[in-house]
C-alpha cells in the first residue's frame, strides 16, 4: 500500500512539474529587464571612473519611464554639475549649462564613451532595448558567484540600430537578476564585460547595487556605478521628459 501511495505521489509531482510553463529566452530577458526598470525608476548613484593613475567620481540622478523616456542629471563635481541627458522615444539630447545649449545626439554617437567612462551613451541613456532590438536564444547554463544562471545570447534584429554586434547575458534563474554581461562587436570580438555585484534589497526588489564595466583591451581600467537610492513605480508624467525640463533640473 505504501509503495502504491509513493508511486501516486511521484506521478502527481511529475505531472504538476510538467504542467509548469517553460519560459522562453525572450521572456526571461523581458522579466529581468522589467525587474530592474519597473514601470518607472528614480535613482541616485555615484559613477566612479578608475584609471591606472587617477580616479574620478560623479554624482548622478536618473529618472526612467518604460523604454521610451529617460533623464540623467550630473550633480557633482562642480565643473560638470547641471549637465543633463534626455531620451524621448528615439531622440537623445544633451544639455551643457556652460554653453547654454542643447545638442541632439545622432545615432552614430551612441557607441561613444559617456562622460569619459567605460559606459557608452547607449548603455546609460538606453536608446536601444535588450528586449525589443534583439533576438534571444539559450546558450547554456553556468554558476556565477554561487548563483545558477541562464546564459542567453542576443543578436540584433536586422532593422535595429544598436551599438553591439552580439550580447551574452547571464541571468539568475531564481531572482531574474542580471549577474554578468558580455559585449561583442560585429566581428565577434569581446569588447567589454559587465559584472553585477552586491545584490541585495533596494527599492523593494533584489537588485545589484554595484555594477562595474571593464574594457578588455585596457589594463587596470574600469567604471563602477554604485546605487545609493532607488524608487520604483512612482508615477512620472510624460511631460517631465522635455527639453525645457532638462534645462531646469536641479
Amino acid at each position: 500500500m505504501r509503495v502504491a501511495v509513493f508511486f501516486i505521489l511521484v506521478w502527481g509531482l511529475h505531472h504538476l512539474l510538467a504542467a509548469q510553463p517553460v519560459m522562453t529566452a525572450e521572456e526571461i530577458v523581458r522579466k529581468t529587464d522589467a525587474n530592474m526598470r519597473g514601470n518607472t525608476m528614480q535613482a541616485e548613484m555615484v559613477i566612479k571612473t578608475i584609471r591606472p593613475t587617477w580616479t574620478r567620481e560623479m554624482g548622478v540622478k536618473t529618472w526612467m519611464k518604460g523604454n521610451e523616456y529617460a533623464m540623467i542629471l550630473i550633480t557633482s563635481p562642480a565643473k560638470d554639475k547641471g549637465v543633463a541627458f534626455l531620451k524621448r522615444k528615439k531622440e537623445v539630447w544633451n544639455w551643457v549649462p556652460t554653453l547654454e545649449r542643447s545638442i541632439k545626439l545622432p545615432p552614430s554617437m551612441m557607441s561613444q564613451s559617456w562622460m569619459g567612462t567605460d559606459f557608452t551613451n547607449d548603455d546609460l541613456v538606453k536608446e536601444s532595448s535588450v528586449v525589443e532590438d534583439y533576438t534571444h536564444s539559450f546558450a547554456g547554463d553556468t554558476v556565477i558567484r554561487g548563483v545558477e544562471c541562464h546564459i542567453i545570447r542576443m543578436v540584433p534584429k536586422p532593422e535595429a540600430a544598436v551599438v553591439w554586434g552580439a550580447l551574452k547575458m547571464y541571468i539568475d534563474k531564481k531572482n531574474f537578476v542580471e549577474m554578468h554581461m558580455k559585449f561583442y562587436d560585429e566581428d565577434g570580438t569581446l569588447i567589454n564585460i559587465m559584472n553585477s555585484l552586491e545584490i541585495k534589497p533596494m527599492g523593494g526588489r533584489m537588485i545589484p547595487t554595484r555594477v562595474e564595466m571593464i574594457p578588455m583591451d585596457k589594463k587596470n581600467q574600469k567604471t563602477e556605478i554604485v546605487y545609493s537610492y532607488l524608487l520604483f513605480d512612482k508615477s512620472i508624467d510624460d511631460a517631465f521628459f522635455t527639453l525645457q525640463q532638462m534645462k531646469n533640473l536641479r
